[in-house]
């Protein structure tokens, strides 16, 4: 009777414990897009080669520890090229569900490309890994099938551009405002948060320009002198790279001196932007602070130190740049690496559930990652800047808020 007690109290205990080596898959097949070519291409690539990075070093330690199978699997980054095209990028984020059958699904670089990818993962029901995709409609309370890994949304981006506007402007004799921006998701929605900060804070602040562009347009000498005559303190330009790119060497060519001039990609993207416009043509530029000028305190993955010099030895080549972007994908490769050590199966609404419970918890060199119900990114801060010549080159001085201020600044601009 003992005997028999024992037999079947071993064959309850193999029941009851999961048959980890048996289920477990060979990989994690993880699936996205990249834009090697075309107006994304700049913020794209970064954030690409980012979490290819991830991945080669995960492999080259044996894997990622997956607790649903208990044991180390390798990363398999199943990546296609949308060349910047929407309509590519449908047609290839639905491939990599659908025939590729992959693990986890991870969006392109920024809100253009990633809106494809929204509609498509809530239709299947896979959970997306949204790296920079930013624009509020993505997140809604109707859908459980996303979050931002690696900036804000672009509700909260603005903020302290228009509180160091509205609360520091006045004393400096900013009065006059020029609103000009791509009309984009990304770049749309900061525009809509920048004009309600300033209306809701009740400062005697004034836009005497406001106007959309397409996200397109490559030429904006006619647009500065409109913006020009309408004689503003500060000029706010919301863009992604290549619009800033183009903005700012037409700056140049027109010969204006804006009092204050803030645009984006000058802090994300620097090493882009400078090699682009020139140094002198980024001195005195506003922007935001990007997490590589900051060395966030860490709890998991590298630190800016030393992963900044694992991107250097893995891209020595230098034809990707060094930013923001570069950041994002690293930090991508962490929340997935993370969620796997703690989701007890790849059901993609366990996998949600595993993102989430890192919010607030984890920090990695991008800063302290933290969701709202929706999804919706709100740590990560970038705080406002404005950068100096040095050298040849430019350094940033945070400004705004004040308590992570490492100067004065310097309005109105020379």
């Amino acid at each position: 009777m003992l005997k028999n007690c024992l037999a079947a109290l071993a064959v309850a205990a193999t029941l009851a414990s999961p048959a980890f080596a048996a289920d477990a898959p060979s990989e994690i097949k993880i699936g996205t897009l990249y834009a090697s070519s075309g107006r994304f291409a700049s913020i794209s690539m970064p954030v690409y080669s980012a979490l290819k990075l991830w991945a080669d070093q995960k492999n080259a330690e044996g894997g990622v520890f997956v607790k649903a199978f208990n044991k180390k699997l390798p990363v398999k980054l199943i990546a296609y090229d949308d060349q910047s095209n929407t309509a590519t990028a449908s047609t290839l984020y639905n491939q990599l569900v659908t025939q590729d059958k992959v693990d986890l699904l991870v969006a392109d670089s920024g809100s253009v490309l990633t809106a494809p990818a929204v509609t498509i993962a809530r239709d299947h029901k896979m959970f997306l890994f949204d790296q920079t995709g930013t624009g509020a409609s993505f997140f809604s309370k109707d859908n459980p099938y996303i979050a931002l890994m690696s900036d804000p949304v672009s509700t909260v981006w603005p903020k302290p551009v228009a509180d160091f506007i509205t609360h520091d402007g006045p004393g400096l004799g900013i009065k006059k405002v020029a609103l000009l921006y791509s009309t984009n998701e990304f770049t749309g929605t900061q525009a809509n948060a920048f004009r309600k900060f300033v209306k809701d804070s009740g400062a005697p602040i004034q836009i005497v320009y406001d106007q959309g562009v397409p996200t397109e347009t490559s030429n904006y000498t006619v647009i500065i002198n409109n913006i020009n005559n309408t004689n503003p303190d500060a000029v706010i330009t919301f863009g992604y790279a290549p619009n800033d790119i183009a903005f700012l060497r037409n700056v140049q060519d027109v010969g204006v001196n804006f009092k204050m001039l803030f645009s984006i990609y000058p802090g994300l993207e620097t090493e882009l932007l400078e090699k682009n416009v020139g140094a002198k043509g980024l001195e005195k530029v506003w922007t935001y602070v990007p997490p590589q000028e900051l060395d966030y305190p860490v709890n998991f993955g590298m630190s800016l130190k030393d992963y900044k010099a694992a991107w250097d030895k893995k891209y020595s080549d230098g034809k990707v740049e060094f930013g923001f972007n570069a950041v994002a994908g690293y930090t991508t490769g962490l929340v997935i690496e993370k969620t796997l050590s703690v989701a007890t199966s790849l059901d993609q609404m366990e996998l949600r559930k595993a993102v989430f419970s890192l919010s607030g918890k984890l920090k990695t060199l991008d800063g302290t990652f933290a969701l709202d119900d929706m999804g919706g990114q709100i740590g990560e801060l970038t705080p406002l800047g404005q950068l100096h010549l040095d050298n040849g080159h430019v350094k940033f001085v945070s400004i705004y808020p004040h308590e992570t201020a490492t100067g004065k600044p310097v309005y109105p601009a020379p």
